[in-house]
């Protein structure tokens, strides 16, 4: 079953999202050269808990660290870790999740180190694009499948590849409901998009293949043919007004 918002609940969303919101800006701001994921993901902790809410990731199916924090060909769900150090040329995606009020915030975006090449840059814009032509597909009357349709024709115009061992879904009191939200698909196919849906649309984006393996700390996903992965995620809800995005920053 689908759970439907009403307008108090995105409310309540929206404070879960800016706390979200908040803890990657900070996180972002900080991405250099020579910092280390664990670094990362303490300054995401201890944002959220300052706010008086909670990582949603923490704990989540056994997962160790407050955010997931993936570098180069690892897609998601990176571990946090002193080892794991950022360099000049990397990219390094940060994904996180906040829950405030009963609600989850989550959202996840993709940051160069220092100087990247112009394919790089051009991924990372990709997958920002790729989002942004799902979200207008995120329309009342609409179908899941018109998200993913629009998200995978964006990405493959410019010779990028969709994953499609994971994909988006719904949000809300939990951090995974339904419905899911494919990266890809075919228009006018599937659930029937309803005000009231709040969705966390999230292309994950390889310049190679779209295949991943899973590695053996069962939790890191990387690229089956090694080349780099971009990711770009908010949590988003469909109201009487119009589409918005509630891992925002807020006044």
């Amino acid at each position: 079953m689908i759970p439907i918002k009403n307008a108090s609940q995105i409310a309540d969303m929206k404070e879960a999202g800016r706390i979200t919101a908040e803890a990657m800006f900070e996180a972002c701001e900080k991405v250099r050269e020579g910092i280390s994921t664990y670094e990362l993901d303490r300054i995401i902790r201890h944002h959220i808990e300052k706010c008086g809410a909670k990582p949603s990731f923490l704990g989540y199916g056994g997962f160790p660290g407050s955010a997931c924090i993936s570098i180069n060909d690892e897609v998601i769900h990176g571990i946090p870790s002193r080892k794991k150090i950022l360099y000049n040329g990397d990219i390094v995606k940060i994904d996180v999740g906040a829950f405030y009020r009963g609600f989850n915030g989550d959202m996840a975006r993709t940051i160069p180190v220092g100087t990247v090449s112009d394919e790089v840059r051009r991924l990372i814009d990709t997958t920002e694009r790729s989002f942004r032509c799902g979200v207008d597909a995120f329309v009342e009357g609409n179908r899941i499948g018109d998200i993913g349709h629009a998200i995978q024709n964006c990405v493959e115009a410019e010779g990028f590849s969709v994953v499609r061992r994971y994909i988006g879904h719904g949000v809300g009191s939990e951090l995974h409901e339904d419905p899911e939200v494919p990266n890809y698909g075919t228009a006018g196919r599937g659930v029937r998009l309803a005000v009231g849906m709040t969705l966390a649309i999230e292309p994950m984006v390889n310049i190679g293949r779209p295949e991943v393996r899973e590695l053996s700390d069962g939790w890191t996903v990387k690229t089956s043919d090694g080349t780099l992965s971009a990711h770009y995620e908010n949590s988003v809800a469909l109201t009487p007004e119009g589409t918005v995005i509630l891992t925002d920053v807020y006044d």
